[in-house]
């Protein structure tokens, strides 16, 4: 390493400015208000300790480092440079290895270290080579620290540092440099102070045991949100687990082992909840969960089951204890509850009434409520049950077109099949959609559909007919429905061309820029696309020349309407007259009478759909009317 050049050994004058009582005692008046207001932190307090030391001794820069006693190092925390107004955080400063030199030796049995010659001073000249790198780097001349202890350990030090001239310090400086001492020990107790406070508080608010916010915490935190202004239908949640430690078996009559149990179900409890649920433990024997405001009212009962199988998967060793739960939920409208500590024992209450009767069970405070919500999730799992089963059809209802006097391609439509039941889509759909079902069951059905119709046999007139398949909103808004396309023509053997994906006109203009790219993906794979209940969505008709689709099926509700409503038969004679100028199929969906088919015809439409021409029927018959049975 080069040698540095040695400074200039130039005095400065005894005086370089104004030094004065009264300079020093505005300066530490001053950093005593920073130092003891409530929001300064050990960053602010060391960083105004700095420029205030700096400022008032008119050297040219000071430098606060922290003793680290177990590895034995100088860690510089904060640095201020008069010249340039510049403070220098941690990160752009340095750590001196010094354990065993005469300087740490020195700083230990005084009130300041004055060294106004470094290279002269009786500890700075004898000091090994990290230190003396460290002044030549900086070009530091003169030196007068000051260690800052506390219960007679050392914590850290301030360092006056004169940069290219030597100093010689005076009687005011060296005791206002002892003082910057103290502030700094001053600040180390306030930390440590604060510091204690902050557990001691998180103490108040937590449990012990279990390390979760307590009873306190969680009534304040309710109390909060109970406050937020909320619009009406908003709802507040909160789930309440009452937890049998025991499960049955007797325990020893000490606390510990009730703990234990209780600190091993937050664990597990903790594996399952989102960021957005809070999750306390408010009794000696239950938790609670208050979830994010407004939430669906499922949502809190799907966050109770899944609490009850979190419980139940838990295995206690070793005294093979496996504690059962009983959760109750409660819900808080707009108005309805304004105590926190009501909304939780209506929890509480709940979960009461649940412990009365299996081991693991469930209850919603508002008895109205609890019933439609078991009774909508029993449907629920019992759709998600048929379709583990294979009780799902795909059925098809035959297209006609009414010039050709031939069929022409039919729509695939879901039917559940309930025991000696055949359950239209309608009756389901809505829970299939809410609860997320629709994504797996609407790939199988749009794999059901390529497959069937691959084996439909030509028609009279030699055509193999199309296959239309609609496609829900969350299916459209899935990545995945392209590459789901692909491997269901892939793995039937379909031709993309006789495929047509339907759809609704809601789904397409919530997002028209996403709606345009993905038509655009779909289209590019040759299968057909068509807009499914069109004129009962927004007013789309400025977007439809950018969407990339072939067919429009006008709603039923225009088409039953149109023989006696002179409005319903305008709304279909502009779509076909939109549709033809734009070079688009049209489909009449609900054509049930001939009058109907007869307005139909007169105003250009040639493709109908509807119980005049057959309802929806499974694979076999729609094979037979085509023509002939699959095989």
């Amino acid at each position: 390493m080069p040698s540095l050049p040695t400074p200039q050994r130039i005095w400065a004058d005894e005086t370089p400015g104004p030094y004065t009582g009264d300079r020093f005692t505005r300066a530490l008046v001053g950093l005593t208000r920073t130092v003891w207001e409530p929001g300064c932190t050990f960053e602010t307090a060391i960083g105004a300790t700095c420029e205030v030391a700096a400022k008032a001794m008119l050297t040219d820069r000071v430098s606060v480092w922290h003793y680290d006693r177990e590895a034995g190092l100088l860690r510089c925390l904060h640095a201020y440079e008069t010249a340039d107004d510049r403070h220098f955080g941690a990160e752009e400063l340095e750590t001196l290895s010094l354990e065993g030199d005469d300087y740490m030796a020195a700083l230990q049995d005084v009130r300041t270290l004055d060294a106004a010659d470094v290279e002269a001073g009786a500890v700075t000249a004898g000091s090994h080579g990290a230190l003396r790198d460290y002044l030549r780097r900086h070009g530091i001349s003169g030196l007068l620290d000051a260690p800052a202890c506390v219960e007679g350990e050392l914590q850290g030090v301030v360092s006056h540092e004169s940069i290219d001239r030597l100093r010689r310090w005076t009687h005011q400086e060296v005791t206002f440099a002892a003082s910057m001492g103290d502030y700094l020990a001053m600040a180390y107790e306030i930390a440590r102070r604060r510091r204690a406070e902050q557990e001691v508080e998180h103490l108040r608010l937590h449990d012990a045991v279990t390390g979760l916010p307590n009873r306190d915490y969680m009534l304040e935190l309710i109390r909060q949100r109970l406050a937020m202004p909320r619009t009406p239908g908003e709802v507040l949640g909160i789930v309440y687990m009452d937890i049998d430690a025991s499960g049955g078996v007797a325990l020893p009559a000490d606390a510990q082992t009730t703990d234990e149990v209780m600190a091993h179900v937050a664990q597990g409890l903790r594996r399952f909840i989102g960021r957005d649920v809070e999750l306390a433990r408010v009794r000696a024997n239950g938790f609670a969960f208050l979830l994010p405001c407004n939430p669906a009212k499922r949502t809190a009962v799907r966050l109770a089951e899944r609490a009850l199988s979190a419980v139940q998967e838990l295995a206690w060793r070793p005294r093979e204890i496996d504690p059962s739960g009983a959760v109750g939920i409660a819900f808080a409208e707009q108005g309805q509850v304004s105590d926190a500590r009501v909304l939780l024992r209506q929890a509480e209450e709940a979960a009461t009434r649940a412990g009365t009767g299996d081991k693991y069970r469930y209850e919603v405070f508002d008895p109205e409520h609890h019933d439609a919500l078991v009774e909508g999730l029993h449907f629920e799992r019992t759709l998600r049950e048929a379709f583990a089963n294979g009780e799902f059809e795909v059925h098809y209802q035959p297209e006609y077109d009414a010039a050709e006097h031939g069929w022409v391609a039919a729509e695939g439509l879901l039917r559940w099949r309930n025991g000696d039941r055949l359950v239209a889509a309608h009756e389901f759909i809505d829970v299939v959609e809410s609860c997320g079902l629709i994504l797996p069951l609407g790939s199988w059905v749009l794999q059901r559909a390529c497959h069937d119709a691959a084996h439909w046999p030509k028609t009279a007139a030699g055509l193999h007919p199309a296959v239309r398949v609609n496609v829900s909103g969350r299916q459209f808004d899935e990545g995945s429905l392209v590459d789901e396309v692909q491997a269901a023509l892939a793995a039937s053997g379909l031709e993309p061309a006789r495929l047509s994906l339907e759809i609704t006109e809601t789904a397409l203009m919530r997002d028209i820029e996403h709606a345009e790219w993905m038509l655009r993906q779909l289209k590019a794979l040759g299968v057909g696309l068509a807009i499914d209940d069109f004129g009962t969505g927004y007013a789309s008709l400025t977007y439809l020349k950018r969407l990339p689709v072939n067919v429009l099926k006008i709603d039923r509700s225009f088409v039953q309407c149109m023989v006696e409503s002179t409005v319903d038969a305008a709304i279909v004679q502009a779509v076909v007259g939109l549709a033809q100028s734009l070079d688009i199929d049209v489909i009449a969906e609900g054509v049930e009478t001939t009058t109907q088919q007869h307005a139909l015809r007169a105003i250009g439409v040639r493709r109908m759909q509807g119980w005049l021409y057959g309802k929806a029927m499974d694979q076999p018959a729609i094979c037979t009317l085509l023509g002939s049975v699959a095989s």
